[in-house]
């Protein structure tokens, strides 16, 4: 019972910094690594190989090279090109700009890493907004919610997913079968719900003179290494889809796309590297260390019990309780920690002889559109807060809650009618 409630004390310590937000985030997860490490040693339940073997190096391998491809990509004006012609195509007319702008930061969140995404296209959405004389939040705003909603659809558009997807073994395909018709749903109901959100906003006069001035095809620097990259991203999706006839993983695929292109784009090793976000790998691997020590203590295992109690209701219904029950503590708390600490809860609820694969996609759904709901629910959602702090606009944790709350409520009451219907048409 010491070694829980230590353990359990360590990792709610940490949850609450997260919370706190003064400090990085990768600086609490190595923080309270060694703290679980250095009190599974004392008290004789965790120690450092256990903590290592802990360490899911497939989902790490993957981030690494999907960040590599996008670190290969950013340099071209890529991403730059595509929110300068979001605004030549918009008119001027701020509704036509949101819907371009949503649907560029959900297919790109669907195969690269959202983060760098929404990195690269904000400054471009600020200067549109300001050629056009109007607000940039309601802007940056859709961006992330998009960029979160876009990000449940595939096994590479969102971290959890990866995650998820390496502890059921679930393959890209499964993802475009189960995951991408409800995202797809979800995506145009939270479209017309955002226009009603942001209507006063969008109403508002425009300047449209300067406009017609962008010019895009000026934002690409480099076409030639461009094409080639943009070539071996579609092999990548390529190799993603067929992965299970090739006989390969999710890593490998990426892994030889990345090890193509950097080939073909003749990139020095040194400086791609540079580009890749190494602290959110480190992050990732203290996280499965600390949710590894949790689970070496007993603490994961007496939550299971208790959710034991509810293996009498019917799959389904759990998955629901459940998908509700991530999207709540997503909103709170980071969807990262969260879904690494549900994941041996999950795999714990098989030995009571229940289908789990339903509960997988519960939390899928959960952890990805919960995220939306508060400004501290998805890593997106904080970029996109501190980058929106350079207008004179800035996006407040008043505004998000006002907007980004009903966002998450109607995208989870949307993925549960979704999931019911899958669960029937699966026949779970």
């Amino acid at each position: 019972m010491a070694a829980i409630l230590i353990s359990s004390a360590i990792v709610f310590v940490c949850l609450g910094l997260f919370f706190w937000e003064k400090v990085n985030r990768t600086i609490i997860a190595i923080f309270g690594a060694l703290a679980i490490i250095t009190a599974g040693r004392l008290m004789g339940f965790y120690s450092e190989k256990e903590a290592f073997t802990n360490i899911d190096f497939f989902t790490i391998l993957l981030l690494l090279v999907m960040m590599i491809l996008v670190a290969l990509l950013e340099p071209t004006g890529f991403f730059q090109y595509l929110g300068l012609l979001a605004g030549r195509l918009s008119k001027g007319k701020p509704v036509r700009l949101l819907i371009l702008l949503g649907v560029i930061s959900a297919l790109l969140s669907m195969f690269l890493d959202n983060i760098t995404t929404i990195v690269l296209i904000a400054p471009i959405t600020i200067l549109i907004c300001e050629i056009l004389g109007i607000e940039a939040r309601p802007f940056l705003m859709a961006e992330a919610l998009f960029a979160n909603t876009g990000g449940v659809a595939t096994l590479v558009g969102d971290p959890p997913n990866i995650l998820i997807a390496s502890a059921a073994g679930f393959s890209f395909n499964d993802f475009l079968v189960y995951s991408l018709p409800v995202v797809i749903v979800v995506w145009v109901v939270i479209l017309f719900l955002m226009l009603q959100l942001f209507k006063k906003e969008l109403q508002r006069p425009v300047k449209v003179a300067i406009l017609n001035s962008l010019k895009p095809q000026e934002a690409i620097k480099d076409k030639t290494s461009l094409i080639k990259v943009l070539i071996v991203l579609v092999f990548t999706v390529l190799g993603f889809f067929f992965q299970e006839k090739l006989g390969v993983s999710s890593a490998f695929v990426a892994i030889a796309s990345s090890t193509l292109a950097i080939l073909l784009v003749g990139a020095k090793i040194k400086t791609t590297l540079k580009l890749v976000e190494w602290d959110v790998l480190l992050f990732f691997g203290a996280l499965f260390i600390l949710i590894g020590g949790l689970e070496a203590s007993g603490a994961l295992s007496q939550l299971a019990v208790v959710l034991n109690g509810l293996t009498n209701m019917p799959v389904i219904l759990i998955g629901l309780i459940l998908l509700w029950l991530i999207a709540i503590l997503s909103s709170i708390i980071d969807n990262i920690p969260i879904t690494i600490a549900m994941i041996p809860i999950v795999l714990e609820l098989q030995t009571t002889g229940i289908d789990i694969t339903p509960l997988w996609w519960a939390l899928v759904f959960g952890a990805g559109f919960g995220g939306s709901g508060t400004i501290i629910g998805a890593t997106t959602n904080i970029v996109i807060t501190s980058l929106s702090e350079k207008t004179d606009t800035p996006i407040t944790p008043k505004y998000w809650n006002k907007r980004g709350l009903p966002v998450m409520l109607v995208s989870c009451a949307t993925a549960s009618l979704a999931y019911v219907i899958l669960g029937l048409i699966a026949g779970w």
